[in-house]
């Protein structure tokens, strides 16, 4: 290691630790807030977990469930990511361009709080409503695109999961158009992978043909 490189290794290593790591963890903890469980399990004691697909989401609980409390679920699961990323903004935003790039980091990790909430045996939802609110915050092209491509598809086709594949495979390549800076582009592919890898059993079930349309119908079991 040379000289120089010693001072650049232990910036980047307290950047991590006094920027990174705090948005991370409230992030993270943000998204664990799970609408759908929360309402189901706490409210309804019946925990959508145990009814349709088994996923933590708003698609299934709505199937499930119907009724008022499905706006309760949509209101947690949007606030939850305005909350994070604006306090991802309120920490990192004091340094030069840092808004931008503390609005994906913190949405990056609140997703994984969405999906892999900690205080629900981890096991969440596939992020698309709290997705869609991140791409919202970072920038309205970038929601345009995704928002856009997800209600065509999913009105012309009736497939949910046809929308929210579109909304993770295209969220990566707009974030490049937009920010074709190589920090933000990783984190946008992780972005729209974990939203894309949510949905594999969706992929599977399209391809089957056994995928489930939507319904403005509560699912009767």
């Amino acid at each position: 290691m040379s000289m120089q490189q010693g001072p650049e290794i232990l910036f980047w290593l307290k950047f991590a630790a006094v920027f990174l790591l705090p948005i991370a963890v409230e992030a993270y903890f943000c998204g664990c807030f799970n609408g759908a469980v929360i309402v189901s399990k706490y409210i309804l004691r019946d925990d959508v977990r145990n009814h349709g697909s088994g996923n933590a989401g708003l698609t299934n609980f709505y199937r499930t469930f119907g009724g008022p409390l499905t706006l309760a679920v949509i209101l947690t699961d949007v606030i939850k990511a305005i909350v994070a990323i604006w306090l991802g903004v309120l920490w990192l935003g004091q340094i030069p361009n840092g808004d931008v790039l503390a609005k994906y980091w913190a949405g990056l990790f609140c997703l994984l709080g969405h999906m892999f909430p900690c205080m629900f045996h981890f096991k969440g939802g596939k992020g698309i409503l709290s997705g869609g609110t991140i791409a919202i915050m970072i920038d309205w092209r970038i929601a345009l695109v995704v928002w856009g491509g997800f209600i065509l598809l999913a009105v012309l086709t009736k497939y949910v999961s046809l929308g929210s594949l579109w909304a993770g495979a295209s969220f990566p390549f707009i974030s490049w158009y937009c920010y074709p800076c190589w920090q933000i582009v990783i984190l946008a592919f992780l972005l729209g992978g974990l939203v894309t890898w949510g949905h594999r059993a969706n992929i599977r079930r399209l391809l089957n043909g056994t995928e489930n349309k939507f319904s403005l119908h509560k699912k009767k079991e």
